[in-house]
């Protein structure tokens, strides 16, 4: 056996589910290297991230009340390749359950599927590894908690793009992925809470092709009665069955919240800190904007929701800081049960007389 063919997968199922090394390539080709950044500035925007992380640790805590636990935050400034490898490592390890399931009894998936799966994820991913600035990763392995992602070639581009100061825009860019990571850092259940409804998701997933079909003859008889519309999260909604829905909307909720209080707290901290934040605010809204054929693309892949999920997640966390102040709304962090549900995130008050009254 060759080298190269030996299995160093531990008996990884998800390793066997698809073509991880198709995945990685296609996806390095379809991100493309981005723009050209010298060796000197590659330098500097490692020393201004490593220098503004811990900054802003301490300024979000001062900021929110919320107190991280475990190691303290560090920046890793990768290229796209890197953030494509990055999270195929997470999204393996994510589907390890789906996968176990797929390949009960000991069979393997055929080579071209394996290869149609790497490269459907691999193509996805290199095209959200042109879009994305920064991340913080909830499903690292405990070596690495605290670790946030920064795509050097894309801060670099929006820099240049926009005319915009590199150190401040850096600073902005980083009090939100902070935001996360003091999110889950100060909240030890929720990364876990997060974990178990993926886990939950995915053991709902038929794998008998006639559910499949049942779904599907269901959505069509939905959209023709007029109780459910083809629109927003679209097909991918129509063909959840009913515990999947429920899972679905929980986690919207989840992601509106963690969203906006991320663009919350990155907004009122950078305030007074960085020159002509809203100059920022409107770069980053032109940097999302795309093409009609672009734009097509975002909606199949859930950038649109992702974008709707900052606006109301943020107009929530004003309401509720301006009605109840930081120190009751942060009852949001207590346990599972004071999350908020998707109604609630578009009507804040419903969670005040429900948590906060």
């Amino acid at each position: 056996m060759a080298a190269t063919d030996v299995d160093w997968s531990m008996g990884s199922a998800s390793a066997r589910l698809a073509d991880w090394r198709t995945a990685i390539d296609l996806g390095r080709k379809v991100a493309g290297p981005g723009i050209a950044v010298t060796a000197v500035e590659r330098a500097r925007m490692r020393e201004d991230l490593s220098d503004l992380v811990p900054e802003c640790e301490r300024l979000i805590a001062d900021f929110t009340g919320l107190e991280v636990e475990g190691f303290r935050s560090r920046a890793w400034v990768m290229s796209r390749g890197e953030w494509i490898e990055a999270n195929l490592r997470s999204m393996q390890r994510l589907l390890e359950p789906l996968a176990a399931r797929i390949l009960a009894g000991g069979n393997n998936r055929a080579q071209f599927r394996r290869k149609a799966l790497g490269a459907q994820i691999g193509g996805l991913l290199g095209y959200v590894s042109r879009r994305v600035l920064g991340q913080y990763d909830v499903f690292l392995p405990p070596d690495d908690e605290g670790l946030l992602y920064f795509v050097g070639p894309n801060m670099a581009e929006a820099e240049r793009r926009f005319g915009l100061p590199p150190r401040d825009f850096r600073f902005w860019v980083a009090v939100h992925e902070v935001c996360h990571r003091v999110q889950f850092g100060a909240t030890p259940w929720l990364s876990e809470h997060l974990a178990t409804t993926v886990d939950r998701y995915l053991a709902t997933v038929s794998l008998d092709s006639g559910d499949l079909l049942r779904q599907v003859s269901r959505a069509v008889d939905e959209v023709r009665s007029g109780r459910t519309e083809a629109r927003g999260i679209g097909a991918f909604y129509l063909l959840m069955n009913e515990e999947q829905r429920e899972l679905f909307h929980r986690t919207q909720g989840l992601m509106s919240l963690l969203e906006g209080h991320a663009s919350y707290v990155m907004n009122r901290v950078a305030d007074g800190r960085v020159a002509d934040l809203d100059r920022m605010r409107n770069a980053l809204r032109q940097r999302r904007r795309a093409g009609r054929l672009e734009r097509s693309f975002q909606k199949a892949v859930g950038f649109d929701s992702k974008i709707r999920q900052y606006d109301a997640g943020e107009r929530f966390v004003a309401t509720l800081v301006d009605r109840v102040g930081m120190e009751r709304f942060n009852s949001v962090w207590r346990e599972e049960a004071t999350l908020p549900t998707g109604d609630e995130i578009a009507d804040p008050e419903r969670w005040i007389a429900r948590v906060a009254p």
